[in-house]
């Protein structure tokens, strides 16, 4: 082998000789013969190293001992983040502080026990992932927002139906509720899960009124997430997850609404603070008022018009007389560029002629005239 090297250099020129030392130096100064050499010297270096399954799967995000604790890291967290990736509305979390106070006053009136709501978490979930987080049984309230034309989605955990259940029954207080696992939820169960939800959905109503009027009302009750689906499984959701306790007992209420939902005031979810005006300054308006005040704006007073034919127009000369259609007691027409603004009759004030304004002329007046 070296033999037919040499003689093969022997037949180069400088030039291929110079081309050829290059590649080898490239190529980590293995002989081009032997390839097995230069990948053992790169292996031996420590430059080129083949990853295995265990580091691929978290470089991509799909660590086996990472699905228990619903988060991702790696390739997958970035693609979840980029789908997920949502606008901030500071109004949201006022709306669901006011929903937190109206829920504690509401539901202790219902239930004559002492109950307390707290707000645990407001973050946004794709629908579709959320529906498969559900923890099941559960009652998936599906809900109507009148004024907005969509839909939104209210869960009730199994903790909070059995404990609503017992205390609205005259269970006694102290004593957790039972739980009866592996049964569907009776009629009873349901309407009085029906009766919390309506009192819920009232509040979530008033809360939303000093922003938006809206209504919200319940359409149906269901235990399979297949059949509450209301949106596309990959479209982004707000997700407002309250814990309710009444004493040893409670659970949890989570409410879903789509950003589709809230797209009719989005605007105003988007202010800081409520009432804010957006693009309006009033120091700038007032300032602005006082200066076109003080503009100066010139007017016409029309004598009279006629229309002549061009044929007649090329003739006239100095000293031609032209007859308006227009008597000495007729009111003139003032105006401001093409627009007619006053009327009035015509005088003479310290040798020039005056103009009276008597009559203003709406622009609604002057498209009906024209």
């Amino acid at each position: 082998m070296n033999d037919t090297k040499t003689d093969d250099l022997a037949g180069m020129s400088e030039e291929e000789k110079a081309m050829m030392a290059e590649w080898e130096k490239m190529s980590g100064d293995a002989p081009a013969g032997d390839p097995m050499s230069g990948a053992a010297d790169v292996e031996d270096d420590g430059a080129a190293r083949i990853l295995n399954q265990d580091e691929i799967d978290s470089l991509l995000g799909f660590d086996d001992s990472g699905l228990g604790r619903g988060e991702t890291s790696g390739v997958m967290a970035l693609i979840n983040s980029a789908m997920v990736n949502y606008e901030r509305l500071p109004m949201l979390d006022i709306v669901f502080d006011r929903l937190v106070r109206l829920m504690s006053t509401s539901l202790r009136n219902l239930t004559s026990d002492n109950v307390e709501v707290s707000l645990d978490q407001v973050s946004t979930v794709r629908f579709g992932d959320y529906l498969n987080s559900i923890p099941l049984p559960a009652l998936l309230s599906v809900y109507k927002a009148e004024e907005w034309d969509n839909s939104g989605l209210m869960v009730t955990d199994s903790a909070l139906i059995y404990s609503i259940v017992d205390v609205l029954l005259g269970g006694r207080k102290g004593t957790p509720a039972i739980r009866v696992e592996g049964r569907p939820y009776t009629t009873i169960e349901t309407k009085l899960v029906e009766r919390m939800v309506g009192v819920s959905l009232s509040d979530l109503s008033s809360a939303f009124d000093p922003l938006s009027p809206v209504s919200f009302t319940l359409e149906r009750m269901e235990t399979n997430p297949r059949f509450a689906t209301i949106t596309q499984s990959g479209n982004a959701c707000v997700l407002a997850r309250l814990r309710v306790d009444m004493g040893d007992r409670g659970g949890r209420i989570e409410i879903l609404i789509p950003y589709a939902t809230l797209e009719p005031i989005r605007e105003l979810l988007l202010q800081m603070f409520m009432g804010e005006k957006f693009g309006r300054d009033s120091i700038w308006e007032t300032h602005l008022t006082q200066e076109l005040y003080q503009t100066d704006v010139s007017l016409q007073a029309i004598l009279g018009e006629i229309t002549v034919p061009l044929r007649d127009l090329i003739h006239w000369k100095k000293g031609t007389q032209i007859i308006l259609n227009t008597y000495v007691g007729d009111e003139l027409e003032l105006r401001c560029g093409h627009v007619p603004m006053f009327k009035g009759p015509v005088g003479q004030r310290l040798e020039n002629l005056a103009v009276k304004i008597e009559k203003y002329i709406p622009p609604e007046e002057e498209s009906r005239e024209r």
